[in-house]
């Protein structure tokens, strides 16, 4: 029920959350990459890729920043499709940064036989499959919880105040395993994650208490709504003998990570099939230790053009939660890296199993993180508009004011919501019904920064919120007197960003160097033109003296006299003959 609903956006960029699975099964003829991408593939050469229509310009890192610009405009004219965030790989015990150092090396590696649509593709035998698997860039989970100062109030009828706490920080560590390599250019595998708190990065502990609505007599209290009164009133006994309330008082940890309820073994055994958990409660309790889900993108080796983006999740092509086939579309890339040689007409769309559904962002600016270029990637205003503002998302109604999610038919009924972090970018009508919040720009808007190259996330921050929608039922005593309201719970940003050496040779090998070579080119084509030149000035000062000094001809000589002191020649002028000289 809620405890899926809290996951967050997949960017590994930047996120992607969900219970266990099975293992994906291997398709006929599909074989296993191990660690070390055992088994090789393939290889296509350069010809084979352009028979495939991948396009070939220069090697990453090695032609030029002006070649890396043309390479963009080419690229992206043939593929404008965006796919979010990348991934931390490391295991439970910590990062191996040495690794992560060489991956992104060969990344920037030039040669003729590797050009960057074979060092970028999904394929053991590629210079970023490591990075694929094992992307450099630690996550870190910050959840900031709604404490309800007026709980007493709010059953009375008035509105509800809230305090925000936090952030309490967890360090995310996330891997991949069961990495299938089918037939149909495809590859399936599951990425498992654990959390860590951080006390360090955190205001606050886990022991802290805080007072929330109780998600669980709530929910089931609205979607008791239009059931017979006998039913109702049979509930509020139940909730009476349980001690249970409209709002709990508990630990951080146990909103997190779950805490025993008397009501869930009570529904689990005269409903087993109502809720998808048999212990304890938490909103985040199913995602500790679990996966998302068996993702199965496209390599790109065969077809560049479809590099990660999904062909099924969990063995579906679309999902049946909404209204309409565009809103069940699985579309896009499953959010950890996106195809490479970005334009700013390309958007980034992507499937999160959180929200049951495909999200896009959209190109803000161009600019730089730590001296490498970035696209800035965006949510739209549209993201959680609701039908009549959006007409697109009228499938993923019933809605109610713009700028929410109704997330409950894929949540077990239960009236979740998921948006922006206190209501920005919605109606303001929702941030107005509820005391206490603030919402802005800059603190609760997300943004992806890519390198339009590699499509490789460099720095990222998705924030979301998820809401309760709560009011008073008739025949259920203990929702009192409560006026409808979207009452927020928890908001959580997950961020990353690149650091220390990954992001100093990444740096180096695809800026510095190809900043070095860019101007290199202009130095040869100035010392080629000398090299011309001086052979051409060589050439007119060694023929200059020689002109200077040879003797005229007698033909271009003017008309003179002949001298007293040449009596040949004044013969010859009167027309005698010359004579024999007398020895």
């Amino acid at each position: 029920m809620a405890h899926k609903a809290a996951g967050h956006l997949p960017g590994r960029s930047c996120v992607r959350r969900g219970r266990g699975g099975a293992p994906p099964p291997a398709s006929p003829g599909s074989r296993s990459a191990s660690p070390q991408g055992a088994e090789p593939r393939e290889r296509r050469t350069g010809a084979g890729a352009r028979r495939h229509g991948q396009p070939q310009p220069g090697a990453l890192g090695g032609r030029g920043a002006g070649l890396h610009r043309a390479a963009v405009r080419r690229a992206g004219r043939r593929h404008d499709r965006g796919g979010a965030h990348a991934h931390q790989a490391a295991g439970p015990q910590g990062s191996r940064p040495e690794a992560e150092v060489v991956r992104v090396q060969d990344l920037g590696q030039t040669g003729g036989h590797n050009p960057p649509v074979q060092n970028v593709r999904i394929d053991p035998n590629s210079l970023s499959f490591n990075m694929w698997k094992e992307i450099p860039v630690p996550f870190y989970l910050s959840v900031y919880f709604f404490d309800v100062v007026n709980p007493d109030a709010v059953l009375l009828g008035q509105k509800p105040q809230v305090r925000e706490r936090g952030p309490y920080v967890y360090r995310e560590f996330r891997h991949k395993s069961n990495i299938t390599f089918n037939d149909n250019d495809t590859v399936s595998f599951l990425e498992y994650r654990s959390f860590q708190f951080q006390p360090d990065k955190s205001h606050g502990l886990e022991s802290d208490y805080i007072v929330m609505p109780n998600i669980l007599v709530l929910a089931a209290a609205m979607m008791m709504e239009d059931k017979p009164m006998s039913l109702k009133l049979i509930m509020t006994l139940a909730f009476s003998t349980l001690g249970e309330r409209a709002f709990m008082n508990r630990t951080i940890g146990e909103i997190m990570w779950g805490y025993e309820d008397p009501l869930i073994h009570l529904i689990n055994k005269y409903l087993p099939n109502m809720l998808p958990f048999k212990g304890k409660f938490g909103l985040f309790a199913e995602l500790n230790n679990s996966d998302s889900g068996i993702f199965t993108v496209f390599t790109g080796v065969k077809d560049f053009s479809r590099i990660h983006l999904v062909d099924k999740w969990n063995g579906l092509s679309k999902v049946n939660f909404w209204h309409s086939d565009q809103c069940n579309m699985i579309n896009g890339t499953s959010g950890q890296m996106w195809a490479p040689f970005m334009t700013p007409e390309t958007s980034l769309e992507f499937y999160s199993p959180e929200a049951c559904r495909s999200m896009k962002l959209i190109y803000k600016e161009s600019g730089t993180f730590q001296g490498i270029p970035t696209y800035r990637f965006v949510a739209p205003s549209t993201l959680f508009a609701n039908g009549s503002v959006y007409p697109p998302n009228e499938g993923f109604c019933p809605c109610l004011e713009s700028g929410i999610q109704n997330v409950s038919t894929c949540r077990f009924n239960a009236p979740l919501f998921l948006s922006h972090p206190h209501f920005y970018n919605a109606d303001p009508m929702l941030a107005e019904a509820v005391l206490g919040l603030h919402p802005n720009q800059e603190e609760h808007s997300l943004f992806l920064d890519i390198h339009p190259v590699t499509g490789i996330p460099m720095n990222c921050s998705v924030k979301l919120q998820l809401s309760l929608y709560i009011k008073a039922i008739k025949g259920i005593g203990q929702t009192g007197k409560i006026q409808p309201v979207v009452l927020p719970l928890v908001w959580f940003e997950e961020s990353g960003a690149m650091e220390g050496k990954p992001l100093k040779t990444f740096y180096t090998q695809l800026v510095l160097m190809p900043n070095v070579l860019h101007y290199a080119q202009y130095v040869l084509l100035a010392l080629g033109c000398i090299l011309l030149l001086i052979p051409i000035i060589h050439q007119l000062r060694s023929q200059g003296p020689r002109d200077a000094t040879s003797q005229p001809s007698v033909a271009t000589q003017p008309d003179r006299l002949p001298s007293p002191y040449a009596p040949l020649l004044q013969d010859s002028l009167h027309g005698r003959p010359i004579s024999p000289t007398k020895v």
